[in-house]
């Protein structure tokens, strides 16, 4: 069963309603994970959704912060959910479709402006989180499974604009990069992005303080698509929907999106 998937960090769920219901219209990906929706569950408008074909939905929500939800035209089932680090945040949701493949939804902590855990709270909250991603996947193998959302983290040099200047810049540290391909490596996921699109600068985010972002394309691949080995070669199709940034009051996230022959 052939599905694509796209991953978006929305912003507010409720305020890019409109949005979201474009891009379900326009590109009409299977499956559509959010992150950063804002919004409680009961609150997030699925009924909208429903009729444009999303007839499925899991997710969790907070208000005002946070908050991760799946929407599926495919038959899908809640997979659960984790409370890394125990901030008791609402950033992980998976669910498993008809055809057995589960989709683990993740917002990763940004980690505030200061890449130090010693003066600032959040960034060891960042890596506290993305070790016990790293240990979870160590002591349960996943098995065809995709991991997507925004994760935080520009990992390679061709992920960001300028690798020497963002080294000292949260979400673009040595260290941060490291905790990510620990988790990487656990789990055994491949990047679906870059083994489709191996080579070339590469973003999906752009800061809202540019007065022209696309002009300045200061740039950082903040969101991502991954697979577990035993699928990964059935992913295809990567892109990022770069002009979505370029849409009214958008997010500064653009979707990612991947196919897959499952």
């Amino acid at each position: 069963m052939p599905f694509t998937l796209a991953t978006w960090n929305i912003n507010s769920v409720r305020l890019r309603q409109g949005l979201v219901e474009r891009l379900m219209r326009e590109e009409a990906p299977d499956v559509l994970c959010l992150q950063e929706c804002k919004s409680p569950v009961e609150k997030i408008p699925f009924e909208a959704f429903q009729a444009l074909g999303y007839t499925h939905m899991v997710a969790r929500g907070q208000k005002g912060y946070n908050g991760v939800a799946i929407f599926s035209k495919i038959p899908m089932e809640e997979a659960g959910d984790k409370d890394f680090a125990s901030l008791g945040h609402a950033r992980h949701i998976a669910g498993k479709l008809e055809n057995g493949v589960t989709i683990h939804n993740f917002y990763v902590p940004a980690g505030g402006d200061k890449p130090d855990r010693d003066i600032n709270e959040k960034f060891g909250q960042k890596l506290d989180y993305l070790t016990e991603m790293r240990d979870w996947f160590r002591a349960e193998k996943p098995e065809k499974s995709i991991l997507v959302g925004d994760l935080n983290i520009a990992p390679r040099e061709d992920d960001v604009w300028d690798h020497k200047k963002l080294l000292k810049i949260v979400s673009h540290t040595p260290i941060e990069v490291a905790h990510l391909a620990e988790v990487q490596e656990a789990g055994g996921w491949v990047d679906i992005t870059r083994k489709d699109i191996p080579e070339g600068r590469l973003y999906s985010w752009w800061s809202y303080r540019a007065k022209d972002w696309d002009a300045a394309d200061k740039g950082r691949r903040l969101d991502h698509i991954w697979a577990t080995a035993d699928i990964a070669e059935s992913g295809h199709s990567s892109r990022v929907l770069r002009d979505v940034r370029g849409w009214d009051q958008p997010s500064d996230h653009a979707p990612v999106f991947a196919s897959f022959d499952q």
